[in-house]
């Protein structure tokens, strides 16, 4: 173990001056050779100015992001990375002036890392050829170089030290999760070091937290980030060969970077640059002035069509209110005259016109969470808050008289809004979940609120007695029944449910509309319409009187008083009410979400359905008695809201209104051409606390993983006015989230005003050029257009030509791949041994390539376990855990398993997904019986019986998510050996919330807990028999692990 010295350096003992502004969001620091220059990203461009202080002068000024400006040691060139063609490419500058290069021409991502000491070539990491490794370029140009192989072999970060050693790290928690503070486990980042020549390969640090982004000088002195000391990245170095904490900050510095002559080190902090002095061990911070141009202040223009999220339609159907990108609107029933009656700082959800056909009651966030105000409509007064409450309401229905209001609140509560009084009460306390949720409604003589809670994860349909305060479950089954609706006549509940399967964790697969009736019913009589034909006119009013005076007198036994007013009352049996139910949509495809209608005689079943071709429709299903049901498409796109006003129905349908008759009729959109401004100051600073809001209601853990949320709600808002582009707010609020320690965390956003003008493609064809000879081809990968047998393509061959135009040598040979239009076919010439060859092939994506890279090594693995087993062990290997590679495991194991001894899976480095469970069954047979033909061969039963064999099960630390999820249950199950490291420690199953824009935010809400109790997130799965691949191994395409799960299958078959 590696001793620590801790050198203990405090902002309290600064001696900090503020002489001139430090400009916020400022990133990506690096300095001159001579340390008195510090260059550094700002709003989207690379300035430079005065380590000492002084005006910083803005040196790039190209579309896109520039970052990670790299000055060269010689200090006459600097390198960058531009996002100026849409995506990160790398571009060079002198910086006495002249033209800027590009370098790197690749559609993947290429980030500047690093210099050669001797300024000829330049370091990068880049995700062209699997998920990020490292690559080397010359000064001059030509094509990149990896510098390490093996798919897996993920490196980053990488500097190479003055003796030609690389220092490195390769972790997803260095890479893309550096913003997750605090992980603890297998798969942590250590700061590594081989050397090329001799071979050599060391790791520098051993902390089982994370040590990285390593930064050296011209004298092998080495800086890095480390959260050894308190939790919080902090700068150390090392001394003597001991870890030594040159600074202990209460809030994380990011990307430390090394003078070459070692004078200073700049890093992020606080979302300001700092200045480390190694000599006098101080920290300043970088004081300079820039220009700053406040443009998400500015008013934008957005037009409502196609963008209306939520309406409702007037009782006297004179008016439309609607939501667009959260600000409500008031209009005409023809959408002519047009309103806005929100101003657009908060985000408007739901709204519901009043009873008086003035007032809209409407959910609107307040300090993120969604409340409940009204306002008059004509948009005059100021609006009443009916709410104040630390949790999201939401999903609001109101009763048949408009008195009442049903909604969701927060996580556990159904309540009941008063209409008259504003007064709000809770009537239901259970597990409701605060999000994903069926809206809750009324019976039709509101005496019941009708709503789902959850079982078991499943959603089970609920009714309340609002009078009586009694509960019941309706369902109670093993499986989620959904979006429940009473019908008018109150004799039907419909819903929708997967009979047969639960909903969690794959979600709703083969969801049908069903209805029950809530009690046991007959239908009506054809005799009795008949006997109608016949009846005298005096006999029939005297029956019209008596049966009037029988539904009166049956009305006072059956009745009930609501609201002062006095109705029949509904009675649900539940007595044999499963039995009851019935199949109201096709069986064919799946339907979603019910909606009942009157329509005279008829009851009319509104639902979403692919039953079509796949594609999501409108259809209908009309009940009415002594008439079949009739079903029939509505419209051919899903409706995502449908509303009756007298033989009306309104529809939203692709952001747009529509309106048809009940009974017969097209929907026609209601045109509303109408334009809006607001500005992304006031919609970031919105989404920052909804953002916020959404995860303090969700977060698996009630304890924040010890963090006080609330508290870094109030950090991270303090930097809210210094944000000025999507890329801060990006930045800010993956920090926040980051302060959990979690996985599955992160703030996904992308906006118009980033798009850049100019976008290209990189296309592949499987071909894999040499490293050292670019245009020359090394191999075919197999599965590719390359490796077709009609393909003419050799080892060996000479690339010369590309859709006809010749190549150079000393050109980056993705320039010749790389198109701003498709490319159905690309022609490639070749020369062979002086003889020219040309071959046409229908191109693939860099995606589909690196697909192919890792189906490679998947290959490779399978045939190492034929070699070594003579045949005997069947191999399977899964990518991720969704339906896409289940279906892969379980065509491997019809091709292999009933041939072979045992079972190997591998699912090191699989990215997760929600198919444990089947995977786990499958694992899990066992054979219970045989059977034969008359003279035939005994043969087992179930077909598949792979538990009756050795098992083996692969993981690292790499293994995360479903993987993780996997691994735990192959141990509590006792299926056999598990071999490899410990998986990640990121398993929390999750789901996500969209923002006003179309941002969102994911939501870790379900915990993963081994049956005594662990949290998979904090300890993750451990191995049988721990067996570690090194990156040297990878680098000679060893696999230790590999060779230990067929070594213990052996024993076991001998």
């Amino acid at each position: 173990m590696i001793k620590n010295t801790i050198t203990l350096l405090t902002l309290s003992l600064l001696s900090v001056a503020w002489g001139q502004h430090s400009p916020k969001f400022a990133s990506t620091p690096s300095l001159s050779p001579d340390g008195k220059t510090t260059y550094f990203s700002y709003n989207g461009d690379i300035w430079q100015a005065p380590t000492a202080g002084g005006e910083a002068l803005r040196i790039t000024a190209l579309e896109g992001n520039e970052t990670n400006p790299r000055v060269s040691p010689d200090g006459k060139w600097l390198a960058f990375t531009s996002g100026q063609y849409g995506n990160k490419d790398v571009f060079l500058m002198p910086l006495t002036g002249g033209q800027i290069t590009q370098l790197t021409y690749h559609q993947a991502s290429d980030e500047v890392e690093s210099w050669s000491w001797d300024s000829k070539q330049i370091y990068i990491t880049s995700n062209a050829n699997n998920n990020f490794g490292s690559y080397v370029i010359d000064l001059n140009g030509g094509t990149p170089k990896p510098l390490f192989t093996n798919y897996f072999n993920n490196t980053n970060g990488l500097v190479v030290t003055p003796s030609g050693e690389y220092l490195f790290t390769s972790s997803m928690e260095s890479a893309s999760q550096t913003t997750r503070k605090r992980y603890k486990g297998e798969n942590n980042p250590d700061i590594l070091g081989y050397n090329p020549t001799t071979k050599e390969f060391k790791s520098y640090t051993d902390y089982e937290g994370k040590d990285f982004n390593p930064t050296v000088d011209k004298q092998g002195k080495i800086y890095f980030i480390s959260d050894e000391n308190n939790g919080n990245y902090n700068l150390y170095t090392f001394d003597n060969g001991k870890k030594v904490a040159l600074t202990n900050f209460d809030t994380s510095i990011k990307k430390p970077y090394v003078s070459a002559d070692g004078s200073k080190v700049v890093f992020e902090k606080d979302y300001m640059i700092y200045v480390f002095d190694t000599a006098t061990k101080s920290v300043t911070p970088l004081t300079t002035t820039v220009n700053t141009n406040k443009a998400i202040e500015k008013e934008q223009s957005y037009v409502v069509e196609d963008n209306i999220s939520y309406f409702d339609v007037s009782p006297d159907t004179k008016k439309i209110a609607f939501v667009s990108r959260g600000i409500l609107f008031v209009s005409d029933i023809e959408g002519k005259f047009i309103q806005a009656v929100t101003d657009g700082k908060e985000r408007v959800m739901e709204v519901k016109w009043l009873k008086d056909n003035e007032t809209l009651l409407y959910s609107q966030t307040f300090n993120g969470y969604q409340n409940w105000f009204k306002r008059s409509a004509n948009g005059k007064g100021n609006p009443t808050q009916l709410t104040n409450d630390n949790r999201n309401n939401r999903d609001i229905t109101l009763n048949k008289e408009m008195t009442k209001a049903v909604y969701l609140s927060g996580r556990d509560e159904v309540r009941l809004l008063n209409l008259k009084d504003n007064t709000s009460k809770v009537i239901v306390k259970d597990e409701i979940w605060a999000f994903q949720n069926s809206t809750p409604s009324f019976s039709p003589n509101g005496e019941y609120v009708l709503f789902t809670a959850k079982r078991n994860f499943e959603e089970d349909i609920f009714i309340h007695h609002i009078t009586k305060n009694e509960t019941i479950n309706l369902t109670n089954t093993g499986v989620a029944e959904s979006a429940p609706y009473w019908s008018p006549n109150g004799k039907h509940i419909y819903f929708m449910s997967d009979r047969l399967n639960p909903s969690y964790p794959l979600g709703m697969q083969n969801p049908s509309i069903y209805r029950f009736a809530v009690d046991w019913q007959t239908e009506a009589f054809k005799s009795d319409q008949f006997d109608k034909l016949f009846v005298d006119k005096k006999e029939e009013i005297k029956s019209e009187i008596t049966k009037k005076d029988k539904k009166t007198q049956d009305k006072k036994a059956n009745s009930t008083k609501i609201d002062g007013k006095i109705v029949t009352s509904i009675k649900v049996n539940t007595d044999g009410l499963l039995d009851r139910i019935e199949l109201v949509s096709d069986r064919f495809g799946n339907q979603y979400n019910p909606i009942v209608f009157a329509d005279d005689t008829k009851e009319v079943v509104f639902y979403n359905t692919n039953q079509e071709n796949g594609k999501s429709n409108l259809y209908k299903t009309v009940y009415e008695d002594f008439e079949d049901n009739k079903s029939e498409k509505v419209f051919d796109k899903r409706a995502d809201q449908l509303l009756k006003r007298n033989k009306n129905v309104y529809a939203l349908i692709g952001g747009n209104i529509y309106s048809f008759e009940l009974s017969k009729g097209k929907p026609e959109q209601i045109k509303i051409k109408h334009n809006f401004t607001k500005n992304l100051a006031d919609e970031f600073n919105q989404m920052y606390y909804e953002t916020w809001a959404g995860v303090e209601e969700n977060f698996y853990d009630e304890t924040f993983h010890g963090i006080d949320w609330n508290k870094m709600k109030d950090h991270f808002a303090q930097y809210l006015p210094h944000v000025n582009s999507r890329s801060d707010l990006r930045i800010l609020l993956n920090d926040m989230l980051g302060e959990l320690g979690s996985s599955h965390l992160g703030f996904n956003t992308t906006g118009t005003e980033e798009k850049t003008k100019l976008n290209y493609r990189t296309y592949d064809t499987g071909i894999v050029f040499s490293t050292d000879k670019p245009y020359e081809v090394e191999r075919i990968v197999r599965k590719s257009p390359a490796y077709a047998t009609d393909i003419n393509i050799k080892p060996g061959d000479v690339l010369t030509k590309v859709n006809g135009q010749e190549v150079a040598d000393k050109v980056n040979r993705d320039t010749y791949f790389t198109f701003a239009n498709t490319q159905e076919e690309i022609s490639l010439t070749f020369n062979r041994a002086g003889k020219e060859i040309t071959s046409k092939l229908h191109p693939i994506s860099f995606i589909e390539m690196k697909s192919l890279l890792y189906d490679e090594w998947i290959y490779t693995n399978k045939q190492r376990v034929n070699d070594l087993s003579n045949n005997r062990i069947a191999y399977s290997y899964m990518k991720n855990m969704t339906s896409t590679e289940l279906d892969r495991f379980l065509l491997d194991m019809v091709e292999q398993e009933a041939n072979k001894e045992g079972v190997i899976l591998d699912l090191r480095y699989n990215t997760g997904g929600n198919v444990h469970d089947k995977v786990l069954n499958f694992l899990s047979q066992r054979p219970y019986l045989q059977w034969k033909y008359r003279e035939g061969k005994l043969t087992v039963q179930s077909n598949f019986t792979p538990s009756g064999k050795p098992i083996v099960l692969l993981i690292n630390e790499s293994s995360l998510s479903d993987a993780e999820m996997t691994a735990a249950g192959f141990k509590a199950l006792k299926l056999g050996k598990i071999i490899g490291q410990e998986t990640y420690r990121w398993i929390i199953f999750t789901s996500g919330k969209s923002l006003v824009d179309g941002s969102s935010y994911r939501l870790p809400s379900w915990g993963t807990y081994t049956l005594d109790g662990q949290n998979l997130e904090k300890t993750g799965v451990a191995p049988d028999i721990y067996v570690k691949n090194t990156f040297v191994d990878r680098l000679n395409n060893n696999d230790p692990q590999l060779e230990r799960a067929v070594q213990e299958i052996l024993k076991e078959i001998k």
